[in-house]
């Protein structure tokens, strides 16, 4: 009687020891919110003047710290030397309005191990992250386009609703290799020609975003959790 006991009892252990927590390789994911601008007609606050932000993207989910990620950043901006310290020859006033697009790839840590379920694995529902990547942008003002590489760096808190959506809030800022972010006909004001690190735009945008993962993964694991 014993022995049938052990018998029966054996197949819901194994049960239990194989059936694990779903995890995915990927995740689609849009988002939306605010922009800002620091270059030739604005100096002192990526905030002066607030545009509209938006971006589309997909993470390829490395393991629960690492991912890669790409993006399609899409940006209003707009800026005006009216209110610079720094006047211009014969008290010129320069504005302007413009929509850049950014193709970014990137490399993303999260500080803990981001997900739900495998409690032996210390995994939390809510991380902090940063990223770093390269991309390359197009600005668009009256009907002129100019193109740069850009070097954006982001700080966000993501947070696993369920197991395959995410709520995210970012802020990123953007590196400009370039100087017409802010309209491709305005000169150099200052006479100083730009360089990799002077006189060059950025740009920056904070958003929130939502995700959902897909492409589950196949993962064997014998430990009951």
């Amino acid at each position: 009687m014993t022995l049938l006991c052990l018998w029966s009892a054996a197949p819901a252990g194994t049960a239990q020891a194989t059936a694990q927590p779903e995890t995915y390789r990927f995740d689609i994911g849009a988002g939306a919110g605010m922009s800002g601008y620091l270059g030739d007609a604005n100096e002192s606050n990526l905030f002066s003047y607030p545009g509209i932000a938006a971006n589309v993207s997909l993470r390829y989910l490395l393991n629960t710290r690492f991912a890669l990620r790409g993006l399609v950043n899409v940006a209003s901006l707009s800026g005006s030397t009216a209110d610079m310290d720094n006047a211009l020859p014969a008290g010129a006033v320069y504005d302007f309005k413009s929509t850049l697009y950014d193709l970014q790839a990137r490399g993303e840590f999260n500080f803990f191990g981001y997900g739900i379920g495998e409690t032996y694995k210390q995994l939390r529902r809510i991380s902090p992250y940063l990223a770093l990547g390269i991309g390359v942008s197009t600005a668009s003002c009256e009907g002129k386009n100019f193109t740069a590489m850009t070097i954006p760096m982001a700080l966000g808190v993501k947070y696993k609703v369920r197991p395959r959506l995410n709520l995210a809030f970012e802020f990123a800022i953007t590196k400009v290799l370039g100087d017409h972010a802010d309209g491709a006909d305005l000169a150099d004001l200052y006479l100083i020609k730009s360089s990799f690190i002077k006189n060059t735009d950025w740009y920056s945008t904070m958003l929130l975003s939502v995700s959902y993962e897909f492409g589950e993964r196949c993962i064997e694991c014998h430990r009951l959790d």
